[in-house]
């Protein structure tokens, strides 16, 4: 089912200007969420907002917002000092530049939105961009004020319709570089190589979206539906190795491989979706 847009405003390429919402791609609304009570009333705590130096709890209009510049100094933030950096984008998504659209690495993109006309008249427009991009093979680069704050955000081209990737800031991405140089650069066993190979092609199958399933919540609920008709406590399941026990000794890679080989499963079958 469709959920209320997020947003409400302009796509616009250069004079070509449509209305548009955007939607969340993604949901948490199945998560399980868990309330904290107080054991021994059964009531629900709430959580306060209190003085470090004298405990007291701060009323809303006393809260501010303040950036640290030393120990105990801070410089204290105004609603008139945050109004003042908003921009205009933020009720516009002008696309003003193009990138190829397999050139911007996975971990900039952050979270997912799906781009839809807001109504009739915009459609001829709307389906004119997401063609245009598509046939070049191009995503669009724009900015969008989301929550507060000016975003890069990047448009791309999917089935009828259009993905808006916000991505996340430059400071907020790790240099790889850092972590890859620990790592040889050697080339693997030429053997050993063909043997992993061989267990990936064993192994590959189609996607599912069953592979992302969460047993971990499922057998939450199993347990809270468990608790419903019954006072008995669930005990914990024992592992299947106790904490503290030595774990065996590290195969050997070859050995493993060949192993692996000799147990290769049965050719998997296309799961149902």
């Amino acid at each position: 089912m469709a959920v209320r847009p997020y947003w409400r405003g302009y796509l616009k390429l250069s004079l070509v200007t449509c209305a548009v919402t955007l939607s969340p791609a993604t949901t948490q609304g199945e998560k399980l969420r868990f309330h904290t009570l107080n054991r021994k009333t059964g009531y629900r705590i709430h959580t306060q907002y209190v003085d470090a130096v004298s405990g007291k709890a701060v009323d809303d209009d006393d809260q501010t917002k303040a950036y640290a510049k030393g120990e105990d100094d801070y410089v204290i933030l105004e609603e008139e000092d945050l109004d003042a950096v908003q921009l205009e984008s933020a009720r516009t998504i002008d696309i003003d530049e193009f990138v190829e659209s397999d050139t911007i690495e996975w971990v900039y993109y952050d979270s997912p939105y799906f781009v839809v006309p807001a109504d009739e008249v915009g459609e001829e427009a709307f389906t004119v961009i997401r063609e245009a991009m598509a046939e070049a093979d191009v995503v669009g680069i724009s900015r969008l004020v989301m929550g507060g704050r000016e975003r890069a955000v990047m448009l791309q081209p999917w089935d009828n319709g259009i993905i808006l990737w916000t991505l996340r800031f430059g400071d907020e991405v790790r240099d790889e570089n850092e972590y890859w140089k620990s790592v040889k650069a050697d080339k693997p066993d030429a053997k050993m190589l063909s043997m992993v190979e061989e267990i990936i092609a064993d192994r590959t199958t189609t996607w599912s979206e069953t592979m992302v399933k969460d047993p971990v919540q499922d057998r939450l609920l199993e347990i809270i539906k468990s608790k419903q008709s019954t006072k008995r406590k669930t005990k914990p399941q024992k592992a299947d190795q106790a904490v503290g026990e030595p774990q065996s000794n590290v195969i050997d890679l070859m050995a493993a491989l060949k192993k692996s080989l000799e147990g290769k499963p049965e050719a998997k079958k296309t799961p149902r979706r």
